[in-house]
């Protein structure tokens, strides 16, 4: 049973409408972060052995994906389907969908491979809203300040600033595909968008369309892809390796059809990784907030073939997951609560921090109540109150309007967000750091891009509520646009794994394991075995085919 205040007896300090008690806090940020905070402490990092990031430091449970063995060989690929085109692009986000519809839209031939279906990612789970610098008290030079600020600037400033300049823009073409954002009030031809200040940020810039702003920008993405004849989708088609050229250029991909069982070798002038990141891995035990399929593919694929990577030892842990029930643990409440005044209480019911300083900071203070007895502990579980009903009280109507999807969460926690607090804990949300892009998004390595979660060096390390959005169709449209210009150029004359050997004789040397394998494609309790679900054990294959739209 962990420490801290029991629930009935925090609940019976409880005071909905009632100004809580200020904790007095002088702790300096640093000394919060390092005390507190995941990223920190004797166990955070380890020093890669291999690779080019050799000696970087990279969170342990992640070093050992990137460490790892191929899951496949030579042998495995025997009489597999050959398929060519254009611009390959691997993940059915919404950065993979901006790639897509630019790269098409300039006459290339796509294939986009997802591991689930599309649109099945973390985009439509990003409820909060997207930032961009549109309001006549902000402007993109504010913005750039602000996300190099909360990232402790270490964010690259030519992508930071590139980001911000194209928000507007991305904004208008949003609405020109028919996306739906909140109104500052009802008109019958509309009125000035809806914006709201989120945490970290020092303007009102974040447009959303109700808590759910992720689930209605996937629509209408997914609707303009299926409705693009340049190209093709591949459902429940995930990459379990990159192909490599003779001069160690990326050449297309290895993807195992999941319905048909079989394996589909895809050549591909540029290869466009946009795989999410590595919450589902549960690094340092956390749950996660994360959807089913995020679990680190790219970062392996792209490492292993020599791409360079960054801030592998930083993560963001969202501030307010469910706490309670347990099934529903990491669940994410958006930080659209808390930018609408919803304030968080400690077991002794005192209010401990400002709410909308920036997420680490947050989730810090939030760890640290749980640490020092102050947290509130409800069974097996420990957490803090997320006042809603104090929220509703002020703002009569807010769950039922603004803050829809929070509402339902509540009726599946089994409570009335407007009568009951939520049990709150930090849930691992995001992945800083991740392979390094140029303004183009081009890696190290010859005709390969990624764009969104994958990469890093925008978000420095902490990201910014509404920064992901517009990081995936900022970086995914210019990514698309860059590769489309390889639709003439030659065609890779062989392309198979030999970097893959390549990488065995490197772990060798360094003495680890070859029987460990990545990427792993679903989280541990999914039980998937890529070797039995191939029949590769049995000697037996599946039925050649590609993957479906």
């Amino acid at each position: 049973m962990p420490a801290g205040i029991p629930y009935e007896d925090a609940r019976s300090r409880y005071r909905p409408g009632v100004a809580p008690k200020v904790r007095s806090d002088d702790i300096a940020v640093d000394e919060l972060l390092k005390g507190y905070h995941p990223d920190h402490g004797p166990n955070a990092r380890v020093a890669l052995a291999v690779g080019v990031n050799r000696g970087d430091p990279c969170q342990p449970d992640l070093a050992r994906c990137l460490q790892a063995n191929a899951l496949i060989d030579d042998v495995d690929m025997a009489g597999a389907q050959l398929v060519s085109t254009d611009v390959l692009i691997i993940g059915g986000g919404g950065g993979g969908c901006a790639a897509a519809l630019t790269a098409a839209g300039q006459g290339a031939r796509v294939i986009l491979a997802t591991k689930l279906r599309l649109g099945d990612s973390n985009t439509v789970m990003a409820e909060g809203g997207i930032q961009a610098a549109i309001g006549e008290d902000d402007s993109p030079q504010l913005h750039f300040e602000d996300t190099l600020r909360a990232g402790h600037f270490c964010g690259d400033p030519e992508l930071v600033a590139q980001m911000v300049m194209d928000g507007p823009d991305v904004v208008r073409w949003l609405i020109r595909l028919g996306m739906m954002f909140d109104q500052e009030e009802e008109r019958p031809f509309g009125g000035n968008l809806l914006r709201k200040k989120p945490g970290g940020a020092s303007a009102a810039r974040i447009l959303s369309y109700r808590d759910y702003t992720g689930l209605e920008m996937m629509r209408v993405l997914r609707e303009a892809v299926d409705m693009e004849p340049g190209v093709a989708v591949w459902n429940r088609c995930p990459a379990v390796e990159l192909l490599s050229d003779e001069r160690g250029r990326c050449a297309g991909a290895v993807v195992y059809n999941l319905e048909w069982r079989t394996f589909v070798l895809v050549r591909a002038r540029a290869v466009i990784l946009a795989t999410g990141g590595a919450g589902r891995l549960h690094l340092n035990a956390f749950p996660t907030s994360n959807h089913y399929g995020a679990t680190a593919d790219g970062l392996v694929l792209a490492y292993r073939l020599g791409a360079r990577l960054r801030e592998l030892d930083s993560f963001q842990y969202h501030p307010t997951g469910i706490a309670y029930p347990p099934h529903l643990a990491g669940g994410l409440i958006s930080e659209a609560a808390r930018s609408a005044g919803a304030k968080l209480l400690n077991g002794e019911g005192e209010r401990f921090v400002d709410e909308l300083k920036p997420r680490d900071v947050v989730a810090s203070a939030i760890l640290r109540e749980c640490a020092q007895g102050r947290g509130i502990v409800r069974g097996e579980q420990v957490g803090v109150f997320l006042d809603t009903p104090t929220l509703e009280m002020e703002n009569p109507g807010i769950l039922a309007k603004r803050l829809v999807t929070l509402r339902h969460l509540a009726h599946k926690c089994g409570q009335d967000a407007a009568q009951e607090p939520f049990l709150v804990y930090p849930t691992l949300h995001y992945q800083n750091g991740g392979v390094a892009i140029d303004k183009t998004g081009a890696t190290s390595v010859p005709g390969l891009y990624c764009v969104g979660e994958v990469t890093g060096g925008i978000h420095g390390r902490n990201r910014l509520m509404g920064n992901a959005l517009l990081d995936i169709l900022s970086m995914g449209r210019r990514a698309g646009a860059d590769a489309a210009q390889a639709k003439g150029s030659l065609m890779a004359a062989r392309a198979g794994i030999g970097h893959v050997h390549a990488w065995q004789r490197e772990l060798t040397l360094a003495g680890l394991p070859l029987h460990v394998k990545a990427p792993r494609l679903f989280p541990g309790y999914a039980h998937f075995d890529l070797r039995v679900d191939a029949g590769l054990n049995a000697g037996t294959r599946g039925r050649a085919v590609g993957g479906t739209r």
